[in-house]
């Protein structure tokens, strides 16, 4: 059984985490630009704040989440039109997120156990989309602490970016046009604390293996597999690699190597 309260909590944590990156930041640090083209600091809480209230709708009135859907003006922009709506002054903006995610835990916490919440193009349970708010809330940090100039501690959270990651193989397959493959592939990683984790069958031929916060930041897009201590084996999990994308919709651009590319430390 999935604990969907202690997913919650650790929802909570991940966002605390970020909060404390930038609730004490002056207005020039809003303002800088994050590795998302066009995107400040404030765009990335905006657009998490924004995520999270368009999922509380989801989770608790339908008819409003289908309506917000079907009157976007141009739906290749409802992520950047909804991060554009929900930009504010700095102090507005935290309460605007703060509230936003407390409100979105107190729903999903309301959800009956076995019942989906619509979502774009799916439908997912409680605990898929608390999962899918630590993995966005995470992956976006990330972008926020690349502005900052700061490097973050990975945590044990790390296992649900990691798990998402895994489950969503076939997705990056398909938004990329290529077959979905068949072949299982086993993902053992190196969590933050040196514990082993693994995901998929101990037989399986096609192999990943490295340190989870590489597996991590490559399934988000956040750093190119060049810059990564990744290994593959085989094949699938090789093309797997340059296609893996943890997060709904179209292909993401991903991020091009680093000038002086080699392995990280």
């Amino acid at each position: 059984m999935i604990d969907l309260t202690a997913l919650l909590a650790d929802l909570t944590a991940e966002s605390e985490q970020l909060d404390a990156l930038v609730a004490t930041l002056p207005p020039e640090g809003w303002a800088r630009p994050t590795p998302a083209p066009g995107w400040t600091v404030a765009h990335q809480i905006a657009h998490l704040a924004w995520t999270d209230h368009v999922a509380r709708l989801a989770a608790t009135d339908t008819d409003a989440f289908y309506a917000s859907v079907t009157s976007a003006p141009d739906p290749s922009r409802l992520v950047d039109d909804g991060a554009e709506q929900f930009l504010a002054p700095p102090a507005e903006l935290l309460t605007r997120w703060r509230a936003g995610r407390a409100g979105l835990a107190e729903a999903l916490a309301a959800v009956p156990a076995g019942e989906k919440v619509p979502w774009y193009g799916t439908g997912m349970s409680a605990a898929s989309m608390a999962t899918a708010r630590i993995m966005e809330t995470w992956a976006h940090g990330e972008d926020v602490a690349d502005a900052l100039g700061v490097t973050r501690t990975p945590t044990a959270r790390l296992r649900h970016v990691a798990h998402l990651g895994v489950r969503t193989l076939g997705h990056g397959f398909a938004a990329h046009g290529r077959a979905v493959p068949t072949a299982p592939v086993r993902v053992e990683l190196t969590a933050p604390d040196g514990d082993a984790w693994a995901f998929g069958p101990a037989e399986a031929t096609e192999r990943v293996s490295g340190p989870a916060l590489d597996f991590c930041l490559l399934v988000t897009q956040r750093r190119h597999r060049a810059d990564l201590a990744l290994v593959a084996t085989g094949p699938t999990a090789d093309a797997w690699l340059d296609v893996a994308q943890a997060f709904a919709g179209p292909p993401g651009a991903g991020r091009e190597p680093q000038p002086a590319s080699g392995v990280r430390a």
